[in-house]
């Protein structure tokens, strides 16, 4: 067996066994298969495409690539959630605190920014002392004094895929559907959870752009899962404009926090109620979906959400007053007030030309060496379907850097579709 010619055997189009794609993932991870006959190999399964027991076993060798969490020995059976990353989605940082005040364990680990999207570990960093470094003992121990615990993802944890990932990324074949799922189901198997919900995000503003392709990869996510004996569930959700108002990582923490105090956006909320719904039925909390409703609408109006954010936070090294004090977070030098060209009904906002323009704002890193600015970023003031007047204010612009203001601009003014009165 060797590199080339399973990479002529794929590119001829015919199916891999188990073997032959251990071999390339070994190989490529212990350095004995160079980056240009890797990037090869991923080419060509990325132009002919994986068949479901060619990803089944793609997975299965990034898991045992490192180390495997189990969670039994400490008596801990958390329930995991998992987003394909979206514009405005803070829906990890309101999840944790909602279903953990239901008595739902959730030891999380995330990631940082990925393109136009932004990354939970990111969003909580601007929060003074948060620490997203915690090891696996730390995490366990959290678990089980707090409830809930949120990493960022540990090198342990699949390295294949980290190092697979860094190829796909610099070979432009990041948005292959074989890949998206093995990447995501082989951390959050080896990260110990065996129920997991995802949330699969479609449109504009997603790495899915259409229906067909979303459902593709959701049923592909939930089969990895069931062969490996995991309670696996999906949902659809819409990333055609921003989730919420709020997209920046401050932006975000506020716009979390204000939503456990009873205070959400529509849209944020039907899609955090669904998600944490099927979070606490898979974890026996709940048999009916009005009966999980009703109890995390509970933990909401006594407070309970909240309070556990504000634990969660000071566990973690934060400064947990920040729920009620937000001068605490980061905040842009200035901030500019995006106006209606025209009177109207908005008819669209571009998801990803706004999450394109936060992350030009610095909101998050275009280049591996930059820093972010947690401070800066977009709060969207109308949503799909608001009427405006001419130059009514329909976005702030929060910024600390002139120079790079113009090209946000004008990546907003693209992003908004306002339908003129007939």
């Amino acid at each position: 067996m060797n590199a080339i010619q399973i990479i002529a055997k794929k590119r001829d189009g015919f199916s891999l066994t188990e073997s032959e794609i251990s071999f390339m993932v070994k190989k490529f991870v212990d350095g004995d298969i160079p980056d240009y006959q890797m990037a090869a190999f991923l080419m060509a399964a990325y132009l002919r495409g994986l068949d479901r027991e060619e990803t089944f076993f793609l997975t299965k060798c990034m898991v045992s690539s490192g180390k495997v969490i189990d969670f039994s020995p400490w008596g801990i059976n958390p329930v995991d959630k998992h987003s394909t990353g979206g514009v405005g989605d803070k829906t990890t940082m309101i999840l944790l605190p909602l279903v953990g005040a239901c008595g739902v364990e959730v030891c999380k680990m995330s990631g940082r920014a990925l393109g136009h999207t932004g990354g939970t570990v990111d969003k909580l960093e601007s929060i003074p002392g948060f620490r997203t470094d915690l090891s696996l003992e730390e995490m366990i121990s959290q678990v089980k004094r707090v409830g809930i615990a949120l990493s960022a993802a540990s090198k342990e944890i699949a390295p294949a895929d980290k190092k697979i990932y860094a190829l796909r990324d610099a070979t432009a074949t990041v948005d292959n559907l074989s890949f998206i799922a093995s990447s995501v189901m082989s951390k959050k198997i080896a990260g110990g959870a065996k129920r997991i919900v995802l949330d699969v995000k479609v449109g504009k503003g997603a790495f899915m752009k259409e229906i067909d392709s979303a459902t593709s990869l959701a049923q592909t996510m939930i089969h990895i899962g069931e062969r490996f004996g995991l309670e696996v569930s999906a949902f659809l959700t819409s990333m055609e404009e921003p989730l919420g108002f709020a997209v920046g990582n401050s932006l975000e923490v506020k716009e979390a926090i204000e939503f456990l105090k009873g205070d959400a956006p529509l849209d944020l909320m039907e899609v955090c109620f669904a998600l944490a719904s099927e979070m606490l039925i898979l974890a026996g909390i709940c048999e009916r979906l009005e009966e999980a409703q009703s109890r995390l609408q509970k933990a909401i109006d006594s407070g309970e959400a909240l309070n556990l954010m504000r634990k969660w936070i000071e566990a973690q090294g934060g400064r947990g007053e920040v729920v009620e004090d937000y001068s605490l977070l980061p905040r842009a030098k200035k901030i500019l007030l995006l106006r209606a060209d025209r009177e109207g009904y908005i008819q669209a906002i571009d998801a990803l030309k706004v999450g394109q323009a936060a992350h030009s704002l610095g909101a998050g890193r275009l280049k591996k060496e930059e820093s972010i600015d947690h401070g800066v970023g977009i709060v969207c003031l109308k949503k799909v379907g608001d009427r405006v007047r001419e130059n009514e204010p329909i976005m702030e612009v929060h910024f600390s850097d002139e120079r790079k203001l113009e090209v946000a601009i004008d990546l907003l003014r693209e992003a908004v579709f306002i339908e003129e009165d007939e």
